[in-house]
Parts: C-alpha cells; structure tokens; sequence
C-alpha cells in the first residue's frame, strides 16, 4: 500500500469518556488506514467504541464527556485533530461525509428535504437558484426517489424509513465527498429496502471513486460491501483482513466466535451459538486480553498482557496470544 492511496490513516487513537462514574477508555488506541475507492468494514458487538471512532473523525464526539486522549486522524497526510472547529467545517460534508443510523434524528423534523439538501449544495458548492433546485432534484434522482421534485417539499414524518434514509444518502453525497462514513445505514430499514440501499452505495461508489468506511454489526452486509474488514472489540481492533479471510480464515477467536452466531440458512439450527459473558467495562479495563473471559483458548498469560499485533499474511494482522 503506497502512501497516495491512502485516503485515511487513524494512528493510536485513544479517546476517554468522563463521567461521575470515573474515566473510561471508550476508544483504546486502535489503528486501520483507508485506501482510495476502497470498503472497510468496522464491526464488532455494540459499545466496542465503533460509533465514537467515526464521529472522532469529524471532530463531533459528544462533547465535554468525550475527550480525544491522543492518537492522530491523518486525511491525506493532514491530521484533522489539530484543526479548530471552525477550520473542520471546511471537511464536514465536502470532503468527509456521514450517514448516520437514525434518519429520523438525523433530518431535522421542522426543516423540508428542500432546506437540508440545499443547506450544503450552497455551503460548500455555491449554488443558488435554479442550478441549486436543479442539483437537489438530480441528488434525489441518483437516489432513487420517486417525484423528487414533488419530495423536496416534504417533510421527514411524511417519507418512510427507506425514503428518509436515501434523502440522509443524498445530501451526505451532495458535495461528492472522498470518504463517506456509513454508521450502520440499514439498521431500520427491512430486508428489501435494505439490499436496494446497499446496491445504491456500491452505485455511487464505483461512479464517484469515494472510500467508504462502513460501520455495522451485520456480516450478511459486511459479505456484501467491504473489501477490508477491522474487528472492534472493547476499544481496540483485534484483527484487520480482506473480507474473504475474515470469512474463510478468521484468526482472532472473537472474530470466530462472532461468525459462529450468523445463521445458515442452509442447515436446520435450533438454538443459535452465543458468545458467553458480556465486554469489560469501559471504566475497568482488564490489563490482558479483555475477551480473555469469554475465550474458549484463554492462557494464563491471556490475562497478563495485551497481546502484540501479529503479522499473518500481507493482509491480515491479529492480536492473540495464540500467534505471538
């Protein structure tokens, strides 16, 4: 991997949340790059720190609780957590963009399709009049949405699930950004919207050349989408390999253990394999391996140290005991 196909580079990020409850290593020093035109898929159980990485991205973690403790987010070289707030705004949306989970809380109720899409087009694009009306109609055709002129004087409650989150995927492509973070897009959506969705994101993608960071706790959608794929879990990332290793030759026994629960459809199955135990606490770290308790190939210096990252393949590095 060359430096100039690095889109994204996140080195050592660590990022604390303080609460009365004390301060917890949410984001606990992980590393992973994104390439240009590239899928890579970051997943791992909920509150592995997955959601908080990509808003760390864009500088907009809930703040004051959340704090970034060190590491650097490097686009294209230019490290984003050096930048003041009002010098971020020139990424959000032109060239870093985001689709959050919930279109619902993600579109402001009281504002039209019209008011939010045309929002960035003027921002960073400087359209007004009737190139902007031209453009938004444009957006929500690429889209998919039916009578997009008729849709921009709607409002969110008056779509459904599938049309609120294709006019989330609108203006988060609006301004043809190189990164588009996707935090579990489909997740209110049902099965068919879903996989129309996700044909959309893979349209847009090979027309526009955008590296997408995809965030989800679905393998079905990580099977379809990614390239790449980083394994989360309390904090840290435990494995990064190509989708198909991940599949055929998972290393980290999370990683095992997480495909294990995915159902196949192909064999009657009457009760579905689970992972014992429950993470660690984001305010009581373990100085080990944290999914040493719930490890079925747990030693004893499992809970000692946290284990070096190791090198498998070109493509495919773990951190396990198992492989130092």
């Amino acid at each position: 991997m060359t430096p100039s196909e690095i889109v994204l580079d996140v080195r050592n990020l660590r990022i604390h949340v303080v609460t009365r409850r004390g301060i917890g290593r949410a984001v606990d020093g992980i590393n992973f790059t994104l390439k240009a035109a590239e899928t890579l898929g970051l997943v791992g159980e909920s509150g592995s720190g997955k959601s908080l990485t990509s808003l760390a991205i864009l500088g907009l973690q809930p703040q004051p609780a959340a704090r970034i403790a060190g590491g650097e987010i490097l686009f294209r070289g230019t490290d984003l957590l050096k930048k003041r707030p009002a010098e971020l705004q020139e990424y959000r949306g032109r060239r870093i963009a985001m689709v959050l989970q919930d279109p619902m809380t993600a579109l402001n109720p009281v504002f039209s399709v019209a008011r939010q899409l045309y929002e960035p087009l003027r921002l960073h694009r400087h359209l007004y009049g009737v190139e902007l009306r031209k453009e938004a109609i444009e957006l929500l055709r690429l889209l998919h949405i039916p009578a997009p002129a008729t849709r921009l004087k709607s409002y969110p409650h008056q779509l459904s699930g599938g049309l609120r989150q294709r006019v989330v995927g609108a203006i988060a492509v609006s301004c043809h950004p190189e990164i588009l973070i996707a935090d579990e897009p489909t997740t209110s959506l049902d099965v068919t919207v879903q996989a129309h969705y996700l044909a959309l994101l893979n349209a847009i993608q090979k027309k526009t050349g955008t590296s997408i960071l995809f965030i989800t706790h679905d393998f079905s959608v990580v099977s379809r989408m990614c390239d790449r794929v980083a394994v989360m879990y309390a904090g840290r990332i435990v494995e990064t390999a190509t989708a198909r290793d991940t599949f055929e030759r998972p290393a980290h026994p999370y990683t095992e253990a997480l495909l294990k629960s995915v159902p196949d459809l192909s064999k009657p199955v009457s009760r579905l394999p689970s992972i014992q135990g429950s993470p660690p606490s984001i305010y009581n770290r373990p100085s080990g391996c944290p999914f040493a308790p719930r490890c079925s190939y747990s030693m004893a210096k499992c809970s000692e140290a946290y284990p070096p990252e190791t090198q498998l393949s070109k493509s495919q590095t773990v951190s396990c005991w198992k492989y130092a």
